[in-house]
């Protein structure tokens, strides 16, 4: 079986045997149509199934299914002929990154996913076809509590503190090292020496503003100094966190009915101060059935490929889910990063 995991920065593809075994995994830039085009989108996710069949007789493939990030129609007749000139006797049925996501958590064929990492998005799956989508409205008018959401509330507290002339605070100092700093603001805790600070707090707020506005996406990254800072105390990033994680649990639970809820997106996956913030909301009042960790979403693909194929029983599908979703630790030689 091949899975094909496609988002905005990155492409990989899983070939797996009927038991789980991981035969190949090759991966590859931007796979997302919609973001990137077409033609290149197309191009990624063959470069990437060209590397995860190294080894592979690809006449042996009896099933595939893509995860796409702003997957298109004609995304899939030209994915065939990738498919085709690869040597794989049939093209992959194509679905949404977001249903891939959740069945990269859990083989329960229903249930919700609360995906945050550059975006937000929470959505509730029916028997694996997704039945209801929340939020994931892009950075500019929605992604409550994405990576996005949280580094533009960071920017926009520090710029805040210091129009009125403060310029206390760890996450202050994070934050400026990072726009303003002459070195890495994870090399120790920043202090006024990182920060080539100008004449007055004002003058600093300007020059964040002017360069965000340059390039707003940078704004992403400072989530990653939200929760060092909150991991640390600091007021002004738990505020933040805590603020987060009401947005992303308030959207899941708009969709919520039943069943396990899947955390996706870096944001989520990875341990930290709105993970965990999140996981008390879902588990507090009114707690969900239980909550789950999404895995490796190329062999999610794979696995639903062969489950929705009748190739695996509901029974056998259920326990090789955990062997077809394995994180890749590394690549050891089954296709190049």
């Amino acid at each position: 079986m091949v899975g094909v995991d496609a988002g905005a920065t990155s492409t990989r593809v899983a070939v797996h045997a009927l038991d789980g075994t991981r035969a190949g995994y090759g991966t590859a830039g931007a796979g997302n149509p919609s973001a990137h085009g077409l033609a290149p989108a197309v191009a990624a996710i063959g470069t990437a199934l060209e590397r995860a069949l190294r080894g592979v007789d690809p006449s042996r493939v009896v099933a595939s299914l893509a995860g796409v990030a702003g997957k298109v129609d004609a995304l899939e007749p030209e994915l065939a002929k990738v498919w085709a000139e690869l040597g794989v006797p049939e093209g992959p049925r194509v679905a949404g990154d977001v249903l891939i996501a959740y069945v990269a958590g859990t083989p329960e064929p229903s249930g919700s996913l609360l995906l945050s990492g550059t975006g937000a998005v929470a959505a509730r799956v029916e028997d694996h076809e997704l039945a209801a989508i929340a939020d994931g409205l892009g950075w500019l008018l929605g992604d409550a509590g994405s990576g996005f959401w949280i580094g533009r509330a960071a920017a926009r507290a520090v710029v805040a503190a210091l129009d009125r002339g403060s310029r206390n605070g760890l996450l202050v100092a994070l934050v400026a090292a990072e726009f303003l700093g002459t070195g890495s603001p994870d090399a120790g805790s920043p202090g006024a020496g990182d920060v080539a600070w100008g004449v007055s707090p004002r003058a600093d707020a300007d020059r964040i503003v002017r360069l965000a506005q340059a390039d707003h996406m940078r704004l992403a990254a400072l989530s990653r100094l939200v929760s060092r800072a909150a991991g640390e105390g600091d007021p002004m990033a738990v505020t933040i966190v805590r603020e987060a994680a009401g947005h992303l649990v308030a959207t899941a639970r708009r969709v919520h009915v039943s069943g396990p809820v899947v955390l996706a997106g870096s944001v989520l996956t990875s341990e930290g101060p709105v993970r965990n913030a999140v996981r008390e909301l879902l588990m507090g009042e009114d707690p969900v059935e239980s909550v789950a960790t999404a895995r490796d979403a190329a062999g999610a693909a794979a696995w639903l490929a062969a489950r929705a194929g009748g190739l695996l029983s509901p029974e056998r599908a259920r326990e090789l889910h955990p062997v077809f979703t394995q994180p890749l630790v590394s690549t050891g030689g089954l296709g190049p990063p």
